[in-house]
C-alpha cells in the first residue's frame, strides 16, 4: 500500500508529488492524460522563472522533476472508482486493475464546458472543437469562430489568427473577462473581428461545420459563415471520483476544502482548479502551491497516526 495517492497529472499533482517524495512518502501519480489543462496553454508568461514558456514544455518540466524520484510511481490510467477500505483506499482502474494507498490528493483539474446547443454534439470532431491553441492549426487560411469571453477564448481568438484567415470572437456580452495582456494581443491582429452581445443557437452543417446560427444579426445577417468553431466558455471541476468517497463540495461545484486542503473526508485532500481554495483563481501557481500544501498535511496526517 502506497503512503499517498495522487490522482492527476497536472500542475497541482505534479507539484504534490515532489513534495510527497521529498518527505519520504511511497507515491504513485496516476491520471488518463498528461499534462491536465496546462497542455492547451500556448504560452505561459506569468510562470516566476519562465518569461515565456508553452503550457506543453512547462508540464513536461514538472513531470520530469517529480519523476526523478525513486518515491514516485508514475501511471497512465483512467480510474473509474474510488472506495473506502481499511487503513486506507483502493482505486480501481478501468482496466480492472487496483491500487491501495493510505491517504489520497485529488488533482483532477476541469473539464471543458459545453454549449449544449443544437449541432454541438454532431459536429463534434466535425468542425466543433474546444481548445484554439490545440486545433487552430488544422485551420490555416480559413475562417473560424472562437466563442467566449474569457482567458482561454481570448488567447485562443489570438492564437488562431496566426493560422486562419478571419477569426470571429463571438461573446454574449459587449466586454471581455479576460485578462487586459489578452485583450491587447487579440486587438492587435488585423484578421479578428469582435462579435458582442451575441448568442450562439446552433451550430449549421452538411457532414461538417458551415456556419453559427446567432440571437441577432452580424453584418445584416444572423448565420455566421465559418469552416471552424472552438468553444472555449470555461470548464467544471472534475469532482466525479471525490464525491463517490462523500466528499462535501461548494455552492460552486468545487471541491469544499479547508486552509489545509482536507476535505471533508479524513486522509482525503485536494489540489488545483477543482478545489474552492485559492479564491476560485485557476492558474499554475496557485495549483502548484495548493499541491504543496496538501502535500504537507499528507505527510503530518500520517505522522499523527490517524
Amino acid at each position: 500500500m502506497k503512503d499517498v495517492a495522487i490522482v492527476g497529472l497536472g500542475c497541482a499533482a505534479y507539484t504534490a508529488a515532489i513534495y510527497t517524495a521529498r518527505y519520504k512518502l511511497e507515491t504513485l501519480v496516476v491520471g488518463a492524460e498528461e499534462g491536465g489543462m496546462g497542455m492547451t496553454a500556448a504560452e505561459v508568461g506569468n510562470w516566476p522563472g519562465e518569461i515565456e514558456i508553452t503550457g506543453p514544455d512547462l508540464m513536461e518540466k514538472f513531470k520530469n522533476h517529480a519523476v526523478s524520484y525513486e518515491q514516485v510511481e508514475h501511471k497512465i490510467a483512467r480510474i473509474d472508482t474510488v472506495e473506502k477500505i481499511d487503513g486506507g483506499f483502493r482505486l480501481t482502474y478501468q482496466s480492472g486493475e487496483t491500487a491501495e494507498a493510505r491517504t489520497v490528493i485529488f488533482a483532477t483539474g476541469s473539464n471543458k464546458r459545453h454549449l449544449g446547443i443544437p449541432g454541438e454534439h454532431e459536429f463534434a470532431g466535425k468542425g466543433v472543437t474546444y481548445c484554439a491553441t490545440c486545433d487552430a492549426f488544422f485551420y490555416r487560411g480559413k475562417d473560424v469562430a472562437v466563442i467566449g469571453g474569457g482567458d482561454s477564448a481570448v488567447e485562443g481568438a489570438a492564437i488562431a489568427a496566426q493560422v486562419a484567415n478571419k477569426v470571429y470572437l463571438v461573446h454574449r456580452r459587449d466586454e471581455f473577462r479576460a485578462e487586459p495582456y489578452w485583450v491587447e494581443k487579440v486587438n492587435e491582429k488585423n484578421n479578428v473581428e469582435f462579435v458582442l452581445s451575441r448568442n450562439v443557437l446552433e451550430v449549421l452543417g452538411d457532414g461538417k461545420v458551415t456556419g453559427l446560427k446567432l440571437d441577432a444579426k452580424y453584418n445584416d445577417s444572423d448565420i455566421l459563415k465559418v469552416d471552424g468553431v472552438f468553444i472555449e466558455v470555461g470548464s467544471t471541476p472534475a469532482t466525479a471520483l471525490p464525491l463517490q468517497l462523500g466528499c462535501e463540495i461548494d455552492d460552486k461545484k468545487h471541491l469544499k476544502v479547508g486552509a489545509n486542503m482536507a476535505t471533508s473526508v479524513p486522509g482525503v485532500f485536494g489540489a488545483g482548479d477543482l478545489t474552492s481554495g485559492s479564491n476560485h483563481f485557476a492558474q499554475f501557481a496557485t495549483a502548484a502551491g495548493e499541491g504543496c500544501v496538501a502535500a504537507n498535511s499528507v505527510f503530518n496526517f500520517l505522522q499523527s497516526g490517524k
